[in-house]
């Protein structure tokens, strides 16, 4: 499935709709508002719009859209058609999050992402550091996520962005002894506060999420340090604060404190980082293989939105597989100067 990078310049299906890279590294803007996803639903050439709205995201690890008018059903087409094209297995599908209701209105395959409520009820992000909240969605399951899509319909007037870094570049920015060190490691990625809250409240866990091995009240993965994009062929760094837990070939000593240097060089590289000001019914689409977000817990007034997960493949790593900046042709990043 790797095909060569997307530049603003080459002529795609959507190369009439405007848009902009946020930073050199992460994040791509469409500008205009008639620019809808719900016309690419529909459009003679979907399939080709898919495809090639699958690799801008995945190169470019999150894609934003102003002020989309797009239904909640019509959001999980999108999920499931990119993820078609994107070459998402065929047992995989959208995930049901463990916590998620089936009595809810919009269906336990959308989660609400509320300052209220919702999934965030579990109580994961409260206290501490804005930086503690940096994760790649749902990568506890054996089967994690590939795309995650967010729309925020309920915001305050100022407040409430959300971050997202590039896992390529948190890769390329490592040294070659550290990359060499890392590659082949694994990692335990580990969820059970949701069972504790399940728990607590007797709700029962979601008994199947989207994949077949995504099952029960195992909510414990083992995963490669150091992945391989099934797409863009790139090395990324797969690891994050809120569900990694130990690299299983180290001592705990050896992995508390590499991992908590990891979880630094992701959450401290603003370099790496995009930050996205929502404005109503904004929509982002980002790639979970390539990439971690955290939200902004800086206001007060109410802060909705709706989010939609497709499950991808089971995380490998392929040694034959480059860094982006290598493939690239790139400058080393740690040689960049001011």
């Amino acid at each position: 499935m790797v095909g060569p990078p997307l530049s603003p310049e080459e002529p795609t299906p959507f190369s009439a709709h405007e848009r902009r890279d946020e930073t050199p590294v992460i994040g791509t803007r469409f500008l205009s508002k008639n620019t809808q996803l719900t016309n690419f639903l529909t459009a003679p050439n979907t399939d080709d719009l898919f495809t090639e709205l699958a690799r801008l995201i995945s190169e470019r690890g999150v894609v934003f859209f102003p002020s989309q008018e797009i239904n909640v059903s019509q959001m999980k087409q999108v999920m499931y058609r990119l993820g078609e094209q994107g070459g998402r297995p065929r047992t995989s599908g959208l995930h049901k999050h463990p916590i998620s209701e089936d009595s809810s209105e919009l269906g336990a395959e959308v989660s609400i992402i509320s300052s209220e409520g919702g999934i965030l009820k579990a109580d994961y992000y409260s206290g501490g550091r804005s930086s503690s909240g940096w994760h790649s969605d749902i990568t506890f399951e054996k089967v994690p996520s590939d795309y995650s899509m967010l729309k925020i319909h309920t915001l305050p007037e100022v407040g409430g962005d959300t971050l997202w870094a590039s896992g390529y570049d948190a890769y390329d920015r490592l040294s070659p002894a550290m990359q060499k060190f890392l590659e082949g490691l694994t990692a335990v990625h580990n969820a059970d506060f949701f069972n504790h809250y399940a728990s607590k409240h007797g709700i029962p866990i979601q008994p199947l999420r989207g994949s077949p091995e995504n099952v029960g009240e195992d909510l414990t993965a083992i995963h490669p340090v150091i992945r391989t994009h099934p797409l863009t062929g790139y090395k990324t760094l797969f690891v994050n604060r809120n569900f990694t837990t130990k690299i299983v070939e180290l001592s705990k000593d050896e992995s508390d404190a590499l991992l908590d240097f990891l979880f630094r060089h992701i959450s401290e590289n603003h370099v790496l980082q995009v930050r996205y000001r929502w404005e109503r019914n904004d929509i982002a689409i980002w790639d979970n293989r390539a990439t971690f977000h955290t939200a902004t817990i800086d206001y007060s007034e109410t802060r909705v939105g709706d989010r939609v997960v497709g499950i991808g493949e089971r995380p490998y790593y392929d040694p034959a597989s480059k860094g982006r900046r290598e493939t690239l042709g790139l400058a080393d990043a740690r040689t960049l100067k001011a």
